[in-house]
């Protein structure tokens, strides 16, 4: 990596003790150990995807992971897992160095309990998503360690605005107090370059990611990705405003269709008296871990759930997670030294 690039990233690379500041999202049923520890030995950094794991399923995923790498590598938790506490305990036992806090702001209790808990190393680091400025600066307040902003470009759960948006609110506000990385949209190292001169310590990419050599999903699951281009990459629609459905950007099929039946269905659950909002949102939440499962596992690339950010027009081939790394690293050190 080129001096210039090495000292805009310096802030990212200390913080994740990765050789490059570039995380690798996390993504269910994708970002597993092999992907994971494929980015952290490549000089990336891994995160696995607990999604709806149970705890004793994310023990022996963080366990084959270290078995993998020796490089650090993070654990990407969601903030309403009904057993939230009991995974960072596992966490906890395993020494993880990173936990992302992902799908809200962090219960009371989750950010003290990471710190406190990771044992031998003074507590784990702790980053959240922040979708707007205020979130962002209540987060800085609550004690995280660093903060990824991510746009409504990006594939799986998104927000309502445009990645470059929140760079140019929450960056100049923000980057001087703490690590900030930019996430959505990114698939080329021009752009990587560009966020961090405005003052990111670092990016977050998902979707480049799904079509590594080492990912294990379904080559049905990444033929639809390499045909597919950006405006591919739809985001789902919330029918019941009641229903305060997260949502999710994917690759246009039947499946789809399937969850809008599916909001109807948990819509009248909660009209029925049969579930609470919580619950509700744990239906949906394990609706997509399932139609995700269908579709990377399985390749039911028609049924199943293709979430894809709109980068997705970006992904041209399979091939090798250090050559996606090495062409990011180029494109970024060939932008800085055109000034």
């Amino acid at each position: 990596m080129s001096p210039a690039l090495g000292a805009l990233m310096a802030r990212g690379t200390a913080l994740l003790g990765s050789e490059v500041a570039i995380i690798c999202g996390a993504m269910s049923w994708v970002s597993e150990r092999n992907l994971v520890a494929a980015v952290s030995n490549a000089g990336g950094f891994g995160l696995i995807a607990c999604g709806a794991m149970t705890p004793e399923l994310l023990d022996t995923e963080i366990a084959a992971t270290k078995a993998l790498t020796a490089k650090p590598f993070g654990v990407n938790l969601i903030t309403m897992h009904p057993q939230l506490m009991d995974l960072i305990a596992v966490c906890a036992k395993h020494g993880v160095t990173h936990i992302v806090l992902a799908g809200g702001l962090p219960p009371k209790g989750s950010i003290e309990a990471i710190k406190a808990r990771n044992t031998g190393n003074g507590g784990a680091k702790v980053i959240c998503f922040a979708p707007a400025l205020a979130l962002a600066k209540k987060l800085v307040r609550s004690g995280v360690d660093a903060l990824i902003i991510e746009g409504m470009e990006a594939g799986g759960h998104i927000g309502p605005v445009a990645t470059s948006v929140l760079a140019q609110e929450i960056l100049p506000e923000l980057a001087s107090e703490l690590p900030i990385f930019v996430a959505g949209g990114i698939g080329r190292g021009e752009v990587i370059a560009s966020y961090l001169k405005m003052g990111a310590a670092g990016v977050q990419l998902g979707t480049r990611f799904v079509c590594a050599t080492e990912s294990i999903a379904h080559p049905d699951f990444k033929k639809a990705f390499i045909r597919a281009n950006a405006r591919d990459a739809v985001a789902s629609v919330q029918i019941d405003p009641r229903l305060p459905v997260i949502p999710v950007r994917a690759l246009k099929n039947a499946g789809t269709e399937a969850f809008t039946a599916k909001q109807r269905e948990v819509a009248q659950m909660l009209d029925d008296g049969k579930v609470d909002m919580m619950a509700a949102q744990l239906e949906i939440e394990h609706y997509w871990a399932g139609a995700l499962r269908r579709a990377v596992i399985d390749g039911d690339v028609e049924n199943g759930s293709l979430m894809a950010g709109q980068s997705v027009g970006m992904v041209s081939r399979e091939e090798p997670v250090a050559a996606i790394l090495a062409e990011l690293i180029g494109q970024a050190e060939a932008a800085l030294a055109a000034g």
